[in-house]
């Protein structure tokens, strides 16, 4: 009885490096899987616009994700978080060859909370501003312009999608680096 619980013990050490190895991929993965949600997301909303002819050729109204601040925010924001998650990966990389490295887990962490309120903060408020597109705001006498600017509505509300699905993944981050070092 006492040597199978002597063996059971000896058996988890190669188990544990598996699985930090296996973690150190996994967080490398979901960067890649990020990096592709904040830049897709980045890319729609900063290439959208739309014009529309009024009454005749000459006189035109344009929609532009520049005309309103809070979705330039957006775009900065994600390209910023993009660029981060870009420039984590060789500490992500690191931690697959040497999965005991602790101390750049443990900056990453705080790198990865810190853009997950950048990120949470400019797809919040563009989607505050999407909403509005959509339904406006009879009280402030907003109307929405997404029966106009169809087009231009349509791209906006897709590129929330990507900031989003980036915030989800960016926990992820944080869940696994946190399991990751309680290991040790």
């Amino acid at each position: 009885m006492k040597g199978s619980s002597e063996h059971g013990e000896t058996s988890k050490a190669p188990l544990g490096r598996g699985v930090s190895k296996g973690v150190s991929v996994l967080d490398l993965i979901l960067r890649f899987i990020a990096i592709i949600g904040t830049l897709a997301s980045a890319i729609a909303m900063g290439t959208t616009n739309e014009t529309l002819p009024f009454f005749t050729q000459f006189i035109r109204f344009k929609a532009q994700y520049s005309d309103l601040p809070t979705l330039t925010f957006f775009v900065v924001a994600n390209s910023i978080v993009c660029a981060y998650l870009i420039l984590s990966l060789p500490l992500s990389i690191l931690h697959i060859i040497r999965s005991r490295a602790k101390y750049s887990r443990l900056l990453l962490i705080f790198l990865d909370v810190a853009m997950l309120a950048l990120v949470t903060a400019g797809a919040s408020a563009a989607a505050a501003i999407v909403y509005l597109a959509h339904k406006g705001n009879v009280r402030a006498n907003w109307l929405a312009i997404c029966q106009q600017f169809d087009s231009f509505c349509e791209r906006i509300s897709g590129s929330l999608i990507g900031s989003f699905g980036a915030m989800v993944v960016l926990v992820l981050l944080i869940l696994l680096s946190a399991i990751a070092l309680a290991r040790r």
